[in-house]
């Protein structure tokens, strides 16, 4: 890496590739999980320096998964379309036998002593886990950096923020250290680097995926999968998904399967969303974004404008995220807290002053809002929005230099307002700025029908 880069191009041809030709070599054996776990590890090890992606790389475990993985394809007894697929995992779910830090220096670097329930469940897949991937301090802003692991950068220019708060797990993805890199999302923290860093991730309906333990953001809080392609995006989904008992939020219901059939552009009713809650949209990503539904159109989409039905959204989400805050920092003294990044301690304490009355409020501000939501994609197959507001912007802020907004939520605002719904987005990428700075396109969905917001990204990224 002379030049300080390092693209997907330069990695081994084995990190390239995806799920499918994978799982095709493990079959015919023309390669094994073992050669693919080594690749996709000497490429961490080379991207890391640059981009500062992972908090470890648990090598042997790796490849100890990897020699399992390949008996078993040598059987020809895989334990499921994806055994021996490499993985990251994001430092803020529980791995059994790592530790998990948040990114915080106030956390136990103890090992963990179970798995949480989407880990256990691409485990019992097969899916082979390199290590985990940088976060924000548990996960409270939209960028990567933190005073525990430092500044993640942005791989397609490392002088800018890969977004967050699952910046890690993007730049895994888009300069090949593993296939399939688990994210979590509370206010957009896949779909923001996806759209940064020009991959492919979903938030899935809320309780799609088990987790445990439960968010102290609560309900708002998803985990998902990013890859660089739709199709793997999926397969992904099917593996981390599922009913455990432990998450409690999951209730006793059924959602739609994840084997919808394939979705169409040609005929697809599409809500065109485009001014935000907050902030105001870049004028190349309004461009590119446009480009795309221009396409889409095209190809015979029937597109109309759509505006959020509701208002007053940002407070909404601030008394949901801000009170988490407070609830996330409640067990720590005034030592401890001088160890916190000071934008995290900042909301903290402006949630710990809401009262009963306003977080109530807040509550059926939210609920009202979901349901129009939900009425909205009764009618409608899609709501499509930029990703994001801007593109990426300079590594170590919380907002770009110059734009005068405050946190991170201000130009988040296409993403947070689908945490209050919980329903499912993901987002593709839609083209590049004269920077060469990726930008995606959001793709909503109605509440369990994941696979087909899957589908059609799926046929955005063929046209």
């Amino acid at each position: 890496m002379s030049d300080g880069f390092h693209s997907l191009d330069q990695a081994d041809p084995l990190c390239r590739m995806s799920a499918d030709e994978l799982a095709s070599g493990y079959r015919a054996g023309t390669f094994s999980p073992f050669d693919v776990t080594k690749a996709c590890l000497a490429q961490a090890e080379e991207i890391d320096p640059v981009f500062n992606a992972f908090t470890f790389l648990d090598h042997e475990g790796a490849l100890e998964a990897a020699r399992a993985s390949e008996a078993r394809w040598v059987e020809g007894a895989p334990l499921s379309a994806v055994d021996g697929i490499p993985a990251t995992l994001k430092d803020i779910v529980w791995v059994k036998g790592w530790p998990t830090r948040f990114g915080s220096l106030v956390t136990s670097d103890a090992p963990q002593s179970e798995d949480a329930p989407s880990v256990q469940l691409m485990r019992a897949a097969g899916v082979v886990f390199l290590g985990q991937t940088t976060t924000p301090e548990f996960g409270w802003k939209a960028v990567t950096d933190s005073k525990a692991f430092g500044i993640t950068r942005n791989p397609h220019n490392p002088a800018m923020t890969p977004g967050g708060s699952s910046g890690g797990a993007a730049i895994a993805a888009a300069l090949g250290a593993g296939v399939f890199h688990l994210g979590t999302d509370g206010g957009g923290s896949i779909r923001i680097p996806s759209s940064f860093c020009g991959i492919t991730g979903l938030k899935p309906t809320f309780s799609r995926v088990p987790a445990y333990p439960a968010s102290p953001f609560g309900t708002v809080a998803h985990i998902g999968p990013m890859c660089r392609n739709a199709r793997d995006t999926a397969a992904m989904l099917k593996a981390m998904s599922g009913r455990d008992r432990r998450d409690w939020n999951q209730g006793e219901g059924q959602l739609a399967p994840l084997e919808d059939p394939a979705t169409a552009i040609t005929g697809s009713r599409i809500g065109y969303w485009t001014v935000p809650p907050a902030g105001k949209v870049d004028a190349e990503v309004a461009a590119l974004v446009d480009a795309q539904m221009r396409r889409l159109e095209a190809a015979g989409a029937v597109i109309e404008t759509f505006d959020l039905p509701a208002d007053d959204l940002l407070e909404t989400f601030h008394k949901h995220w801000f009170s988490g805050a407070a609830a996330r920092l409640a067990p720590y003294g005034p030592a401890e807290r001088e160890k916190i990044d000071p934008g995290l301690r900042e909301i903290a304490g402006t949630g710990a002053a809401y009262d009963a009355k306003t977080l109530v409020a807040a509550q059926v501000e939210r609920a009202e809002f979901g349901a129009r939501m939900d009425m909205a994609l009764a009618d409608l197959d899609f709501i499509l929005s930029p990703a994001v507001t801007v593109p990426a912007f300079e590594a170590g802020l919380e907002v770009p230099a110059g734009s005068g907004l405050q946190r991170w939520t201000e130009w988040a605002s296409f993403s947070f307002p689908i945490n209050l719904t919980q329903q499912p987005a993901g987002v593709v990428p839609c083209g590049k700025t004269e920077a060469g700075l990726p930008v995606g396109l959001q793709i909503i969905g109605a509440r369990g029908q994941d696979a087909k917001v899957l589908s059609f990204m799926a046929a955005i990224e063929g046209m």
